[in-house]
């Protein structure tokens, strides 16, 4: 598979496009410029097969209502996420304003769900902690993890907002500790990484860091 990363809006999102190599794309996380992103799928002559949101902050679902009017598709999301995300409760004016909904969330995630679109397959990992309804998708075969604002390079992410539960995010993270080392890591922000990486170099994996 061939990863394209664009990084769109205030918060500096990275919206992943994975050209699947049957002229599909899964789209992870489109937060913003859905002009920029639908640019990008038109230059590779790419159509959309899901949409995939690792979580439901506004950063990472920004976008989603405009570019999946523009390249339908099933867009998967947790319940748990859903439930609030296109909502005033998730502005951050004046950065954003209440994302638009798309038409409909097709595939309700959940922990160890496998899939397979153009050709791909992956599986979703239930990560709460950041938010409630937060996933990371895994291809095993191509050992890649889209982690969302689950596992950073260096970092995780914050626990401290609504919906954030400093225990849950603890578990997730030691699950993720249980991929194999070569697994590259995609995250909601900043540089790829992985596992092996961040289980040597980031602070928040040392067994220090949540001692059992």
């Amino acid at each position: 598979m061939q990863i394209t990363p664009i990084v769109v809006g205030a918060f500096q999102v990275n919206c992943y496009i994975i050209a699947t190599g049957a002229g599909q794309a899964l789209v992870v996380d489109p937060g913003d410029d859905a002009g920029q992103i639908a640019v990008s799928l038109r230059e590779q002559n790419l159509s959309v097969a899901a949409y995939l949101i690792t979580h439901g902050h506004m950063d990472h679902v920004g976008g989603l209502g405009e570019i999946s009017r523009r390249f339908p598709a099933p867009v998967a999301m947790h319940p748990a996420d859903a439930a609030w995300a296109f909502t005033p409760a998730n502005q951050a004016l004046p950065y954003y304003e209440t994302p638009g909904h798309p038409a409909a969330i097709d595939r309700e995630l959940a922990d160890g769900q496998r899939y397979n679109d153009g050709g791909i397959a992956y599986e979703v990992i239930a990560t709460p902690g950041h938010t409630p309804g937060g996933v990371c998708f895994y291809f095993p075969t191509e050992k890649a993890l889209f982690s969302g604002d689950t596992l950073f390079s260096g970092s995780i992410g914050r626990t401290d907002f609504p919906g954030s539960n400093e225990v849950l995010m603890e578990q997730s993270l030691r699950r993720l500790t249980g991929l194999p080392d070569d697994t590259f890591v995609y995250p909601g922000h900043g540089p790829r990484t992985t596992i092996g990486r961040e289980k040597k170099h980031n602070p928040f994996l040392k067994p220090a860091a949540y001692p059992r």
